[in-house]
């Protein structure tokens, strides 16, 4: 996608959160779905890099281990598949919560109106938010945008049919404000540290 090559000159640098202009209560801007959420999603927080490919991912991901620390701490994951796709990257994954503090995860779909990652019960198992790792690292790709929620939900619904997944919910806060620790809406939800690598798939 174009705008994110404009914005990150290929996906080097994990993004920090930016002031953002427009009144909360403003109605959105035409603009698109890709640009909406990068701007939401670094109002809430977040942290992404942009990659072009598989091995601007390996290098990402590398970046952010390096920074946090990280490299003698397993990852927590409930995604074999996930597992088995990043075999190749020297990482030890653990299936027990106690042992790490770093959720290493896919999602459904990344959310534009609020910049916000869906998951469910093929991400997550059956877990509340508060019962995951402060430190997120989430694997996406760009064809996973979508607009809102309810596209999304459309989106789970025809592919998964009558096999539904359960404990749908949104990511939204990846940062503890008054104002979100207020919102009635993020009720037992947790506020997290969430790393982006987002692969460009189109």
């Amino acid at each position: 996608m174009g705008v994110f090559k404009k914005l990150f000159g290929g996906g080097k640098k994990v993004s920090k959160e930016t002031s953002e202009t427009r009144g909360e209560h403003m109605p959105d801007l035409k603009i698109p779905v890709d640009e909406k959420f990068t701007i939401y999603f670094k109002k809430n927080g977040g942290k992404f890099i942009y990659c072009e490919d598989f091995a601007e991912v390996s290098d990402a991901l590398k970046n952010i281990i390096s920074e946090n620390d990280w490299q003698n701490q397993l990852l927590y994951s409930l995604d074999p598949r996930l597992e088995a796709r990043f075999s190749s990257e020297n990482l030890e994954f653990t299936g027990n919560r106690q042992e790490s503090d770093i959720f290493f995860t896919t999602c459904e779909h990344l959310v534009a109106h609020n910049g916000s990652i869906l998951v469910c019960s093929n991400q997550i198992k059956e877990k509340k938010l508060d019962e995951l790792p402060s430190n997120l690292i989430v694997f996406a790709t760009t064809s996973q945008l979508v607009d809102s929620i309810s596209e999304g939900l459309k989106i789970i619904k025809e592919r998964y049919q009558k096999n539904i997944p359960n404990n749908i919910t949104t990511l939204k806060h990846f940062q503890l404000t008054q104002e979100n620790k207020d919102d009635f809406l993020s009720y037992g939800s947790a506020s997290k540290n969430v790393y982006l690598l987002l692969l460009e798939d189109y």
